[in-house]
C-alpha cells in the first residue's frame, strides 16, 4: 500500500483484515527483493495506491517491471483514474492525448518543460498539487498562450469535486479568486496546438 493508513480505512470499510506493507517512492527498491521472494513462493499481493491507479504518477513501476521479467502474473483491476475522468469531462479532444505527470517543481524547469510541449498537437494532461497550481497556470499562460483552451479538474470523484473550463487566463483568474480552487489534487487538461493553416505559414521568398 502506498499509505497503510489510507488502505487500512478502505479494508475496514469493506470488512476485510489483511496484513499490509508500505510501498512508496522512498522504499520501493528496498522492498522489492522481499516482495519478489514472496510472489515466487506462490503468494498473492495486491498493490493499492492512495487514490487513482497504481503506477500513474504513483508507486509500483519497479514491482510490475520485476514481475514481468521473472514471469510473475500481473492482473490489472480497473478503478478510478483522475487522468481519464478529467479527459472525459474536459470537452477537449480525447482521440489523441499526452499525459506528462507532474510538471517540474522549479519555475525555470517548469517553463522549459512546457516549451518542449508547446508544439504538441495532442491534448495535454498534467497532475499538479495545491501548492503549485496557480504558479503552473501562470507558466502555462506564459508559454502556451493565455488564450489556449483548458479544463482544471479538482478532487475528482470526491466530495469537493469541481471542474473549471475556459481559456488558460480565465481558469487562472477563477482559481485565483476562489481559495477553494487552490485546495486538493488537480488535473490540468490543455488543448494541443491548433493545426496550422496556409495563413499561418511564412510567405515563400520571391
Amino acid at each position: 500500500a502506498e499509505d497503510t493508513r489510507h488502505t487500512g480505512r478502505l479494508l475496514t470499510h469493506l470488512g476485510l483484515k489483511r496484513p499490509m506493507l508500505a510501498l512508496h517512492e522512498h522504499n520501493e527498491r528496498e522492498q522489492l527483493p522481499r516482495l519478489m521472494t514472496r510472489l515466487q513462493a506462490g503468494e498473492s499481493i495486491a498493490l493499492v495506491s492512495d487514490a487513482g491507479t497504481p503506477l500513474l504518477s504513483d508507486p509500483g513501476f519497479p514491482l510490475v517491471r520485476a514481475c514481468r521479467e521473472l514471469g510473475v502474473g500481473v492482473v490489472p483491476v480497473p478503478g478510478a483514474s483522475a487522468l481519464l475522468a478529467a479527459l472525459s469531462v474536459s470537452g477537449l479532444p480525447t482521440d489523441s492525448f499526452r499525459f506528462s505527470g507532474f510538471p517540474p517543481r522549479k519555475p525555470k524547469a517548469r517553463r522549459e518543460f512546457f516549451e518542449i510541449l508547446s508544439t504538441e498537437s495532442a491534448t495535454l494532461v498534467f497532475y499538479e498539487s495545491s501548492h503549485r497550481v496557480l504558479a503552473t497556470l501562470g507558466d502555462l499562460a506564459q508559454v502556451l498562450g493565455a488564450g489556449r483552451e483548458m479544463a482544471l479538474a479538482r478532487e475528482l470523484t470526491k466530495l469537493h469535486e469541481t471542474v473549471l473550463f475556459g481559456s488558460i487566463a480565465e481558469v487562472e483568474r477563477q482559481a485565483a479568486l476562489d481559495v477553494n480552487h487552490q485546495k486538493g489534487e488537480f488535473v490540468l487538461v490543455v488543448a494541443g496546438r491548433p493545426a496550422r493553416t496556409a495563413d499561418d505559414l511564412p510567405e515563400e521568398a520571391a
